[in-house]
């Protein structure tokens, strides 16, 4: 190795961000290894290697424990031939002898190379590892690569992203080249660098959806209090002020409803239920049956139950198809919730 090769190493590790020290220590690791490999003898079994920062030069030493006896002289040397090099030898001490072969020049530059190549992969990896966890449960823009199997591959620029099927949005269709705004589920730090779980399906889409288009929300003036989704199909969204002049649902549906629009059209025509926050119980659940209008509603703290009212008129569309408005409606607030039409409590 060379001032050449050292200066060229250097820039790498500059550009890369890479621990300068970290690549010296792990070539010279990587070195002691070799040598024991390839030239160690009876002469020299413990050696340390040392490498020039600036130049490149390297110096093998061979080290052995100054002893009154020698029981093996691979390691050991007795203090009367310690002395015979230098007075200040005491037993204890280890002394180093330089042992470094002609050849290992060629030896030491072939490895370095390989040590500094597989320590940037490795420092690469841990980068864009460190950048896209910091990016965990927040929204992202990718474009369709490739699908594999139920699998659909997703390039985020420096690395490519997983759209597992249950991540996918029913009816949803992904075509090469799609932009798609995803939610990143979890990243993790594997053997092949950094890789990274998405969904379209997930409740934090909606709510990182709403932080980008509601200036309120993102403020902190509106806040999201709960979620309740079935991707593809409906979402309800509780929302509540912190500022008493801030109408929270106006906020959400923005100015001729173009707020929420975006939102709908980016979830490809998803419904989406934007319902007043209660700190009461009975207030909160009977918001949540929206677009239902509720006539009375009894609490069961201990339960967690409801028993809500409806007019005969509004009771299918409070329980919703497939009863998913209910559904819904008990996710978002936490409680159980029993729906019964106004005949039918009179009859009861």
């Amino acid at each position: 190795m060379n001032e050449e090769f050292i200066g060229a190493l250097k820039e790498i590790v500059k550009e890369k961000g890479v621990s300068e020290d970290l690549i010296f220590t792990t070539i010279e690791d990587a070195l002691v290894a070799a040598y024991k490999k390839n030239y160690a003898n009876s002469l020299a079994q413990n050696v340390r290697i040392s490498m020039s920062r600036e130049t490149g030069e390297i110096h093998v030493f061979a080290q052995k424990d100054v002893v009154d006896e020698v029981y093996d002289d691979t390691t050991e040397i007795s203090i009367e031939k310690a002395k015979e090099m230098s007075p200040r030898y005491e037993v204890g001490d280890v002394l180093e002898v330089e042992v470094t072969p002609r050849s290992f020049g060629r030896v030491a530059a072939q490895l370095a190379k390989q040590v500094v190549v597989q320590r940037i992969k490795e420092a690469e990896r841990n980068i864009i590892y460190n950048e896209f966890v910091e990016k965990e449960y927040d929204i992202i823009t990718g474009i369709v690569a490739r699908k594999d199997k139920n699998n659909i591959f997703v390039d985020l620029g420096k690395v490519e992203a997983i759209l597992g099927p249950n991540e996918q949005m029913p009816g949803e269709s992904y075509n090469f080249n799609d932009k798609l705004k995803l939610y990143i589920v979890e990243v993790k730090n594997t053997t092949k660098g950094a890789q990274v779980i998405v969904s379209r399906t997930h409740p934090g889409l909606v709510k990182r959806l709403f932080e980008l288009e509601v200036p309120e929300i993102f403020d902190g003036i509106v806040e999201i209090k709960s979620i309740a989704r079935e991707a593809g199909s409906r979402t309800k969204i509780a929302v509540s002020s912190n500022d008493e002049s801030v109408d929270p649902m106006g906020s959400c549906v923005g100015p001729k409803g173009v707020r929420v629009q975006n939102i709908v059209n980016e979830l490809k025509n998803e419904k989406i239920d934007i319902i007043k926050w209660s700190k009461l119980p009975e207030e909160y659940i009977a918001n949540s049956l929206s677009p239902a209008k509720v006539l009375d509603v009894e609490i069961d703290e201990e339960s967690k139950c409801a028993k809500v009212v409806v007019d005969d008129s509004q009771l299918s569309l409070a329980i919703g198809k497939e009863g998913q408005n209910v559904r819904l409606a008990a996710k978002l607030t936490g409680w159980k919730i029993d729906i019964k039409s106004k005949s039918q409590v009179v009859e009861e």
